[in-house]
Order: structure tokens, then C-alpha cells, then sequence
């Protein structure tokens, strides 16, 4: 029911108003049920944008902006967490548990921890063979979000001579696979 209907059905017990068909009455109830049908759609886009849980484009480009950092998740549901993420960090943010977090949240597949070294730190990228596309960026995020005064290594992970050994048997096996150096090392699978 929009709300012309909603406002004919007010007045209708005052018996003031004249609301048959035609009746000026009834065309300025509409023009007026109209608008209030516009604005409501309005504010109902303006709650929705308002609330990072169920922001859906303006809200969230408004948050982004206020951010250094922007997300890499395409989808909705993986924006609203890795934005929700980077609004979480703040000086409580320190611990091993919360760093994590804050990585997994921001749409990095890396993963912190700690060394015997005191002030040393490793990262490492979980299913992610070799140097991840786009490290560049991650690292940056990484490096903000880690405090500065500990060292980050970087760990990486590659294939194996055994692993190829078991892949490929025969030196000719692997040059029929037509596979790159960079290919090849990242063949773990």
C-alpha cells in the first residue's frame, strides 16, 4: 500500500474529504502519497548505505575513502569483512590473533607468526606457491599493519626436486610439458 492509499484511509473516518474518483481531494492526496512513496525509498537506500553490514555501493565507496588501504575482495561479502577488518585495527591490534585477523579480513591470503628471533616475525601465503600476484600491494598492507618495529620475513614456498621427481620420472616427460621455469616451481599441486 503506498502511501496515497495510506493517506486516503486516514482521512476517510473524518468524513471531511470528498475521496471518490476525480475528487481534487484525491489528486492532491496522490501528488502528496507520491512523494512521500519517493522520499521513503530514499531513506530506505540511506539506512541501508548508513550500515556497514548491509552497505551495498555509496556507503561503502564513503568508507573506502576514509581508508588508506583499500580492499581487494571483489564480492559484496568479502568487502564488507575486509572493510570491517581495516576499521578494527587500532592500537589494541598488536597481538598475533589480531593481526591475523586483520589480514585474513582485508582479503589477504597471508598468515603471521612468530620466530624464536626476538622482533622477528614470518609471513607466509598459504596456498599460494611462490610470490603472490599483486605482492607489491599486499606487502604494503602487511607492513602497515604489523607494528613497525618488528622484521618481517617473507617466506615463500615452491616445489620440490622430489616433487618433480615424482611428476615427471623422465627428463623428456618434462620438456613434452612444455612448462616454464616460473611454471614449473610453482607446480606443487
Amino acid at each position: 500500500m503506498g502511501y496515497s492509499s495510506y493517506l486516503k484511509e486516514l482521512l476517510r473516518p473524518l468524513g471531511l474529504y470528498d475521496l471518490s474518483d476525480g475528487a481534487i481531494n484525491v489528486g492532491e492526496l496522490e501528488a502528496a502519497g507520491g512523494v512521500m512513496d519517493l522520499l521513503d525509498l530514499q531513506l530506505e537506500d540511506i539506512q541501508r548505505e548508513m550500515l556497514l553490514t548491509t552497505a551495498e555501493g555509496l556507503g561503502l565507496e564513503r568508507i573506502e575513502d576514509l581508508l588508506v588501504h583499500k580492499p581487494r575482495p571483489l564480492d559484496l561479502k568479502h568487502r564488507r569483512a575486509a572493510l570491517a577488518a581495516l576499521l578494527r585495527i587500532g592500537n589494541d591490534s598488536y597481538t598475533l590473533a589480531a593481526i591475523n585477523d586483520n589480514l585474513a579480513g582485508c582479503g589477504l591470503n597471508a598468515v603471521v607468526s612468530e620466530t624464536e628471533e626476538a622482533g622477528v616475525v614470518e609471513v607466509r601465503f598459504p596456498e599460494v606457491p611462490g610470490i603472490p600476484d599483486g605482492f607489491d600491494e599486499m606487502s604494503r598492507i602487511i607492513e602497515d599493519i604489523i607494528p613497525c618495529h618488528l622484521f618481517i620475513r617473507y617466506v615463500y614456498w615452491y616445489i620440490t626436486w622430489a616433487m618433480v621427481e615424482e611428476k615427471f620420472p623422465l627428463w623428456g616427460d618434462l620438456d613434452r610439458s612444455g612448462l616454464t621455469w616460473e611454471a614449473l616451481e610453482k607446480l606443487v599441486r
